[in-house]
C-alpha cells in the first residue's frame, strides 16, 4: 500500500510484506518494502542496496530476517527502480533519467539517511540493525545519523578503487567505464543499465562513481564529500563480511574502507565458496536463498546479537 503500511500486500514465508513509499530528506518519494513478522517485533533492520541493483534482490534474506522476529525496510535509492520517476504518457512507464539531478552523495545523505530515520521513528523501542550490500556498506561511513544503528553487516563493500579489484577483471571495469561509460553517460545524459551496471543509473551517480573507482582511496579521495567526517561517529558493532572469491570486494579493499570508521575495530570475516559448501558466491551470492541455512544464520544471529 504506497503512503502506508497498515495492510499487507502479500505473505511471504509466514511474514507480511507491504510495499512502501516515504520521503528522503529533501521530500523526494522513496519506493520500499516492509517486511514484517507475524509474531512479536524483537528488533528491526534496514537493508541498503549495491550500485545499480533493485531492492526485490534482498527480498528472500528480508523475509528470513522477519520471519525471525525483525521488522526489516528494503528501499530504491532516487532514480533506480520503484524511486524512479514515472512518466505522465502511457501505464507505469518511467521517466528518462536524463537531465535528473542525483549523485552517490545524495543516495546517502538524503536517502540512506532518511531510511534510518524512518525506522528509527517507527520503531524507537527496538535496536536498529544495518546491512549494507557494497555501496550500501560504504554509506554507513557518510550517515549523519549513523549514531542511531547499533550494530551493522556489512556485505561484500569496499573501497571500490579499481586497482584493488583481481585481474583481468579490473582491466574489464577500467575500460567499461572509462572508454564506454563515461562517453555513453555523457551523451544520453544518464548511464544505461543495458551496458552491463544493473539498472539505468542517473548521470551524477555514474560519473562521482567513475571517479571514487579511479581515485586510490576511492570516496576518501574526494575533497568534496564532507560526509566522510561522520565515519568517525559510528560507534556500533560493524562486521564485514569479505567473500574470497569476489573480484571487486577483495580483502585489501574492503579493509580500506573499514579503515574509515576510526572509532571502532571492524570485525573483518573472510568467507569462502567452499565454507558453505558452494561453488562460487561472488558479489552477489551471498543473497541467493540456497545460503539460508548457512551465511544467512550466521548472519542473522550476529544481528540479533545483544540487540
Amino acid at each position: 500500500m504506497p503512503g502506508g503500511f497498515g495492510v499487507a500486500e502479500a505473505v511471504l514465508d509466514d511474514v507480511f510484506a507491504d510495499d512502501i513509499t516515504f520521503p528522503a530528506t529533501d521530500g523526494y518519494t522513496l519506493g520500499g518494502t516492509l517486511f514484517l513478522p507475524r509474531g512479536a517485533k524483537r528488533h528491526a533492520v534496514l537493508i541498503n542496496s549495491a550500485t545499480a541493483v533493485p531492492r526485490q534482490i534482498y527480498k528472500g534474506f528480508a523475509s528470513y530476517l522477519a520471519k525471525r522476529g525483525s521488522a526489516v525496510l528494503t528501499y530504491d535509492y532516487r532514480g533506480t527502480g520503484d524511486s524512479r520517476q514515472k512518466s505522465l504518457v502511457g501505464y507505469n512507464q518511467f521517466k528518462s533519467l536524463a537531465g535528473f539531478q542525483a549523485s552517490m552523495a545524495d543516495w546517502a545523505a538524503l536517502d540512506a539517511t532518511a531510511a534510518a530515520t524512518w525506522m528509527r521513528e517507527r520503531y524507537n523501542n527496538l535496536p536498529l540493525g544495518y546491512v549494507g550490500h557494497s555501496f550500501g556498506g560504504q554509506a554507513l561511513g557518510l550517515l549523519p545519523n549513523n549514531t542511531e544503528i547499533a550494530r551493522a553487516l556489512l556485505v561484500a563493500s569496499q573501497a571500490g578503487y579499481w586497482g584493488l579489484m583481481t585481474s583481468p577483471e579490473r582491466y574489464r571495469v577500467y575500460v567499461l567505464l572509462n572508454f564506454i561509460g563515461v562517453p555513453l553517460t555523457k551523451l544520453l545524459g544518464y548511464a544505461p543499465g543495458r551496458m552491463g551496471l544493473g539498472l539505468d543509473l542517473p548521470k551524477g551517480v555514474f560519473l562521482q562513481w567513475v571517479r571514487w573507482v579511479m581515485s586510490k582511496r576511492y570516496m576518501f579521495d574526494d575533497p568534496t564529500l564532507e560526509a566522510v567526517a561522520n565515519f568517525s561517529k559510528y560507534h556500533g558493532a560493524l562486521r564485514a563480511l569479505c567473500i574470497s572469491d569476489d573480484p571487486w570486494a577483495t580483502r585489501s579493499a574492503v579493509e580500506l574502507l573499514c579503515s574509515g570508521f576510526t572509532s571502532i575495530t571492524p570485525e573483518i570475516d573472510v568467507i569462502a565458496p567452499a565454507d558453505v559448501g558452494a561453488p562460487r558466491i561472488g558479489h552477489f551470492g551471498f543473497f541467493r536463498p540456497q545460503h539460508r541455512d548457512t551465511l544467512w544464520r550466521g548472519a542473522a544471529e550476529w544481528l540479533e546479537e545483544g540487540l
